[in-house]
């Protein structure tokens, strides 16, 4: 009588590269819709996963500051890239959104919220600084008033993490212990091994539901050996990450120099495109707009992302409130990185290094940080700066 495996959390299991489509029709009969990672556009970016053929096998990516290419591996490595531009904030909080639906009636009008459906997605290749994003985002959407779409769809994914392999130019995770080792947030971990003679994955039981979906696979447990080989594969990346941010002060140090002549500087390259936002797996501003339909029956509310950056997005009367590309870097960055703790008890960055990769000037958040701690020129300013 065939026995039902079973996979405990905190349990770490053997998956061999041969057997990663079972792992895959594993997830998928448990019902859930896979999405992770796929080559599209020249990027390495988020869509629909069907089979493993969908993956980035066999490709990595190259970022530096306003630069991003892919690149040929020497191995069939289906996870050895850095995070690309998209982040599971995209199906989690979309960027354009119908809130609800009015319909006139005799004496008002009638208000519905829209419905939440959809299949339960599965978010494979989930990295630690995303992990850290997505809990950063709970604490802005599942607060004392929570957003009914977020935690509807919060609640129904399943978060496949992969541990990060390699380290890009722009990474700077350490700095802000957001990884690139996973240890919470996660259903499922992975630890990927790609050597000449041999290809498999570590495989960690974060959840009960992570090890509900495991099915019948049949997975060993995982030697000393093994954990010890994919943890050595962990630690290497820690130790080659390609920026570093020095966060003890920080807080202080951008609220107390609202004048410092750096943020003048940056002005003059800050394009405010809005990319930095846009990339970045935590930021969260948004506008709304009504949406009447020509009959005058029935009006729509939709929510999009919108950037401090847009010199709309402070608009009061007629008037925006930061007029100038300075003052709306200077709130980005300062928000981002200090008042950001006063408001969720956390900084709003994982060290993903989207921010610099995808700003077509190549600005850099860590140097610009570093700018300012290393110019004492600038003095202490109590005033209240727009």
């Amino acid at each position: 009588m065939l026995v039902k495996a079973k996979f405990e959390v905190g349990g770490r299991h053997l998956l061999e590269r041969n057997q990663f489509p079972d792992f895959l029709r594993s997830v998928q009969s448990a019902g859930y819709k896979i999405v992770g990672p796929t080559v599209r556009d020249g990027a390495i970016v988020y869509g629909d996963i069907a089979s493993e053929k969908d993956l980035p096998i066999g490709w990595t990516d190259r970022q530096e500051a306003g630069q991003y290419r892919l690149e040929r591996r020497s191995d069939q490595a289906l996870f050895g890239y850095n995070v690309g531009p998209h982040s599971w904030k995209k199906y989690l909080y979309p960027a354009h959104e119908r809130l609800w639906t009015a319909k006139k009636t005799p004496e008002s009008f009638e208000v519905k919220p829209e419905p939440v459906d959809g299949p339960k997605l599965a978010f494979l290749g989930v990295r630690a600084c995303e992990l850290a994003a997505i809990g950063i985002q709970d604490r802005v959407f599942l607060g004392p008033f929570p957003d009914p779409g977020y935690q509807a769809r919060r609640a129904r994914s399943l978060r496949i993490a992969v541990q990060c392999s390699q380290s890009g130019r722009t990474c700077f995770c350490v700095s802000m212990g957001t990884g690139p080792h996973v240890r919470m947030g996660h259903d499922l971990s992975l630890t990927e091994v790609c050597r000449p003679d041999r290809h498999f994955f570590i495989v960690e039981i974060g959840s009960e539901t992570g090890s509900s979906v495991l099915g019948d696979l049949a997975l060993p447990k995982a030697t000393p050996e093994a954990v010890a080989e994919a943890g050595a594969v962990v630690d290497r990346t820690a130790q080659s990450m390609g920026r570093q941010l020095t966060t003890v002060g920080l807080r202080e140090l951008l609220l107390d120099h609202p004048d410092h002549p750096r943020w003048e500087l940056v002005a003059k390259r800050c394009l405010s495109c809005t990319n930095c936002t846009l990339a970045c797996p935590t930021c969260f501003c948004s506008t709304t707009e009504e949406v009447p339909h020509l009959s005058g029956q029935s009006v729509e509310r939709w929510r999009r992302w919108d950037s401090c950056f847009n010199s709309s997005f402070t608009e009061l009367h007629g008037v925006p409130v930061r007029k100038t590309g300075m003052s709306r870097y200077r709130q980005w960055m300062t928000h981002k990185l200090s008042t950001w703790h006063d408001q969720f008890g956390t900084s709003g960055c994982v060290g993903c290094g989207r921010c610099i990769t995808w700003c077509p000037v190549g600005i850099d958040i860590t140097e610009e940080a570093a700018a300012i701690r290393a110019d004492p020129t600038a003095t202490k300013s109590t005033e209240t700066h727009a």
